[in-house]
């Protein structure tokens, strides 16, 4: 598995993964096809920028098995860092999700801009809160969010992309740490 930008020819991976029932039943179901083709061109320069991270997950093969996603945006008044994914139905089960966020955390941790990032999975979604449980991110509870104009019952995960202080100890010259004498 080995994570790539989104590109122009990756519609007909949106259209299955946006338009298809099976794979948008948590999101409140199927959008529709129109508006795809300028929903990958809107996501396509916004990795360009490295605005946002669209992260497309493709096999050895180079078959796109799903995408996932880090961008900013605002939720009550204050920006903040959402990771988002999706993997195609034949692909399911197989850990690509699981690999392809834990690497765009590890991604974010070495970049540094990310901060804490947030995860909203339907609560009724098991495999995707698994990965956040998994992954490490701490539940905050259950959040009521909107999607493509949708309302959708949550649960709230953070995971916290910001390397760990040491402890005081391994700081030269802090408390047990060797200061001189």
């Amino acid at each position: 598995m080995r994570l790539r930008d989104v590109e122009p020819a990756d519609l007909d991976a949106y259209l299955r993964m946006r338009c298809d029932p099976q794979m948008m039943a948590e999101l409140g179901g199927p959008l529709p096809p129109e508006g795809m083709a300028a929903k990958v061109a809107r996501d396509v320069a916004s990795a360009a920028a490295d605005r946002d991270w669209i992260k497309m997950i493709a096999l050895e093969d180079d078959a796109t098995a799903g995408t996932v996603t880090l961008w900013n945006h605002e939720l009550d008044g204050r920006a903040f860092s959402e990771i988002g994914w999706m993997v195609l139905p034949e692909y399911q089960g197989r850990g690509l999700a699981k690999q392809a966020v834990a690497a765009v955390l590890g991604l974010a941790a070495a970049d540094g801009r990310w901060g804490l990032v947030h995860a909203f999975p339907a609560t009724t979604n098991g495999p995707s809160n698994g990965i956040c449980r998994s992954l490490g991110f701490s539940l905050l509870g259950e959040r009521e969010v909107l999607f493509a104009g949708r309302s959708l019952r949550t649960s709230h995960w953070v995971f916290d992309t910001a390397p760990a202080a040491p402890p005081a100890s391994a700081v030269p010259g802090g408390p047990g740490g060797g200061g001189g004498g």
